[in-house]
């Protein structure tokens, strides 16, 4: 494996910030080494696709390589919630998962930790681990982390959160967002090929990208779906969401601090409609709150 990605001086996310990790050492991720979770458990409030009937089997991993600052599980990505874990108990919480009926095991923020990640998909595996893996991230990731999941991961859900610069270095201190996601969901795409759906309409293979709608960025969103459809066309499903719900940490940006409004989020799914977008998901009704968000209470670790 290449000394970049090892955890004595991690690389793992575009931030590279070289940290020791295995010494206790914690970056932007806030993480260091040992692996922390916050929940995992039945999940019903994916895509169909990824939920389905029976619940997508979803490990909330602590800690997060974005940090935006309106995340809507702050608690947990900033690293003050969850349950140090070993990669064995992960491995264990995959096989449990499958046998609660789950269509796929589905890694939430999982970047910091792809190695351990690994490390517990093989033990899971011989121990007759056989859902799809869904790899549910930020889209700001690295080409040379992501090659290393390949064979490993069967779907990825990255988000596509900007297309402007400015918004992704205001919101998410995040620079490069665009450069980075766009060449992150071009090696999911090479990694995992078209989409493929099993008879009850469930993801087995494919590339799901999510772009949640904030409120007053109705024209970058735009710009966001055109670039993804134009590029990708059929090789990906686009999530619309307008799901953004405005917590007490966006107090300091006022432009936040609202839900997003049935007209905006109606003018993108036109937008997107008449630009030719059939594989896709819209959310229909009240999805803008609080209790949609779960407690990362240990449940399942």
């Amino acid at each position: 494996m290449s000394s970049q990605l090892s955890l004595k001086a991690c690389k793992l996310c575009p931030r590279a910030c070289g940290v020791n990790r295995e010494q206790g050492q914690v970056g932007y991720c806030h993480e260091s080494s040992q692996l922390v979770v916050g929940r995992a458990a039945l999940h019903h409030w994916e895509e169909p696709c990824i939920s389905g009937t029976k619940g997508s089997g979803t490990v909330f991993f602590s800690g997060c390589t974005m940090g935006c600052v309106f995340c809507q599980n702050h608690n947990l990505s900033k690293g003050d919630a969850g349950k140090a874990i070993s990669v064995e108990r992960l491995a264990q919480i995959f096989i449990e998962l499958q046998e609660q009926g789950a269509h796929n095991i589905n890694l939430v923020t999982p970047t910091h930790y792809t190695l351990q990640i690994i490390e517990a998909l093989k033990i899971a595996k011989q121990q007759g681990l056989n859902l799809p893996v869904v790899y549910n991230c930020s889209g700001y990731e690295s080409v040379e982390t992501l090659k290393l999941l390949e064979g490993y991961v069967q779907i990825y859900l990255p988000d596509f959160k900007y297309y402007s610069e400015e918004l992704a270095k205001k919101y998410s201190k995040a620079p490069q967002y665009f450069e980075y996601a766009s060449k992150a969901v071009e090696e999911m795409v090479r990694q995992v090929g078209m989409p493929q759906f099993n008879e009850e309409g469930i993801m087995e293979k494919g590339v799901i990208v999510r772009h949640l709608l904030l409120p007053g960025q109705l024209m970058d969103s735009k710009a966001v779906v055109k670039y993804l459809y134009e590029t990708f066309e059929n090789k990906i499903w686009i999530s619309l969401m307008n799901q953004y719900t405005p917590l007490e940490q966006v107090q300091n940006y006022p432009e936040l601090n609202r839900k997003v409004t049935k007209k905006a989020y109606n003018r993108l799914i036109d937008f997107a409609l008449a630009l030719g977008l059939e594989n896709g998901f819209i959310q229909e009704g009240e999805t803008a709150k609080e209790s949609f968000i779960p407690l990362f209470d240990g449940k399942g670790v």
